[in-house]
């Protein structure tokens, strides 16, 4: 597993490729190479322009960010909340074998991506869900934030995954949090409570105070875990924001921190070729690729998610589950 000591850097070449896709109309956020070893120092995150998923709202161009994907047509709870049912896998008890357990107390690793040997990439799918986009599926036209296409096809293809998962979307999408659940191809990570930022000037995204950060990711996690199935103790800040204070917060969880090395472009991609091109350009063995499973926001995920298994295919590259990539020993069933 290759893991550097906390930082974030967002590139600005992300916005130049945007600009000369033509295409994306919202944030592409770009991290320069990982190669930092662990023991270097840890600076800050979040980005001082640009516009962040917080409800549909398109990115302005600038650095930009990995927004969430959204989907077509899941059912989703009418209560807003939703817990798993009697015959679900009972939950994982974290623990020294559990992928991204880490000592608490320890200052979370963070990592972008596994070893450059073999032929393992992982692709990982954020399920953002904010308050704005809540009050969202509570109109009278609520769009979807959960893409049914994209979990078709990675079920169809046997194709393995792993989903970075708000709290409150999993309250929202009970159903859909228990099928990815009982996929053994399929692993479960936190991607915080209600996407709220855990630096002050991540984008648009509203701070998250630092009293509250610890509960806000212990809760999530306790959120994902009745529903059994591969559970992990990886976590991905939202928008990739996250400095020294932030980790040090995190620290008493035990878990590992994962960024990517392959920022995919697909919030408010009006076309999915941008999308295809950036993922294709960028993978290596051991990249960490960033996606999103929500639909309403990034709406051509699922048109871009073809190509770029062919693309990978063709280029000897593997998709595997997170663990696998960053060198865990566990590996999906049948």
């Amino acid at each position: 597993m290759h893991v550097k000591n906390p930082r974030v850097v967002f590139a600005a070449g992300a916005a130049a490729l945007a600009a000369v896709a033509g295409f994306v109309l919202g944030p592409m956020p770009l991290r320069a190479p990982v190669d930092a070893a662990v023991g270097a120092t840890a600076p800050t995150g979040g980005s001082t322009a640009s516009t962040w998923q917080d409800g549909g709202t398109a990115a302005s161009s600038g650095a930009p960010e990995p927004a969430p994907a959204r989907s077509r047509g899941p059912v989703r709870s009418t209560d807003g909340g939703g817990a798993p049912d009697a015959n679900a896998t009972g939950p994982a008890v974290p623990g020294a074998t559990t992928p991204g357990a880490t000592v608490p107390g320890s200052l979370p690793p963070v990592v972008d991506h596994g070893p450059r040997t073999g032929r393992k990439v992982a692709l990982t799918f954020d399920a953002d869900m904010t308050d704005a986009m809540r009050r969202q599926l509570r109109g009278t036209n609520p769009p979807s934030y959960a893409n049914l296409a994209i979990v078709d096809l990675l079920e169809r293809q046997k194709v393995p995954a792993t989903f970075f998962l708000t709290g409150k979307w999993v309250r929202e999408y009970p159903e859909l949090t228990r099928r990815l659940a009982a996929n053994p191809r399929f692993e479960l990570a936190n991607h915080s409570y209600g996407h709220d930022a855990f630096t002050p000037d991540c984008y648009t995204l509203k701070a998250l105070p630092r009293r509250e950060m610890t509960a806000d990711v212990a809760r999530t996690f306790d959120t994902i875990a009745p529903y059994g199935g591969r559970q992990t103790r990886y976590f991905r800040f939202p928008g990739l924001c996250h400095d020294r204070t932030a980790l040090t917060e995190l620290a008493p969880l035990g878990l590992t921190v994962v960024d990517g090395d392959v920022v995919s472009g697909d919030p408010f991609a009006r076309y999915w070729q941008p999308i295809v091109r950036a993922v294709l350009s960028q993978a290596r063995p051991g990249s960490v690729i960033i996606l999103h499973v929500t639909e309403a926001n990034a709406p051509m995920t699922d048109e871009a998610l073809p190509h770029i298994l062919a693309g990978l295919a063709e280029r000897g590259l593997e998709p595997a589950p997170l663990s696998e990539v960053l060198g865990g020993t566990s590996r999906p069933a049948g």
